[in-house]
């Protein structure tokens, strides 16, 4: 199995046009699909752009090039079709078969200028910190991506794992995401909480598989 991932930028006033589309288009593209050969097809929007990712078995084609060339016409793309996006930084855990159980975290940020091995270098440092240890969860199949300036990432979420975290696990969250406000910007409003900004709620476009 092979992770897809494409990214694009909606052309400027256009978005709704570029919904539409989306909306018309889906049903063709999955029909091309016998369902088999892919999963976990999801295409998510936060501001003018868009995120797209999906699972890919075997040799199969993914379905992730023909949603581009159905919308095309309302984006551009910034990476994912020709050239892939780099991968930053991945801890897969446990991946829960049954996606019914599971939550989505997607979110998108925007390197400030010249910080992006900065970032990979913070991201190694986790993965390195880990020992080879699975990751239990609650969070699994979490993987992030870097196309153009920006940051994609990708995360599952066990809804019966989930809780209030502890004073610690607080304070060393906050302590996290205040370092990497000195290398990104957040689009989606995953830190609202912590900067008192106010960011688009990721949208979830279409899922299927």
């Amino acid at each position: 199995m092979r992770r897809e991932t494409i990214a694009l930028r909606i052309k400027s006033g256009v978005k709704d046009e570029f919904k539409r589309r989306c909306g018309k288009t889906w049903p063709e593209i999955l029909a091309g699909f016998d369902g088999n050969g892919f999963g976990n097809l999801s295409i998510w929007c936060a501001e003018d752009l868009v995120f797209g990712y999906c699972e890919v078995f075997g040799d199969e084609k993914t379905p992730l090039t023909p949603f581009y060339e159905a919308v095309q016409d309302y984006c551009d793309p910034i990476t994912g079709l020709n050239e892939p996006m780099r991968l930053m930084y991945e801890d897969i855990g446990f991946i829960r078969e049954d996606k019914s159980k599971i939550a989505h975290r997607v979110f998108i940020t925007k390197l400030k200028p010249g910080c992006r091995e900065e970032y990979k270098r913070r991201h190694d440092a986790l993965i390195e910190s880990r020992c080879g240890r699975v990751n239990p969860g609650p969070e699994s199949n979490f993987t992030i991506w870097n196309g153009g300036d920006y940051i994609f990432g990708y995360c599952e979420m066990d809804k019966s794992m989930l809780k209030e975290p502890s004073e610690e696990e607080k304070k060393a969250t906050i302590a996290w995401e205040t370092r990497m406000l000195e290398i990104m910007d957040w689009i989606t409003d995953d830190v609202d909480w912590l900067t008192g900004l106010k960011h688009e709620k990721i949208e979830m476009l279409f899922s299927a598989g």
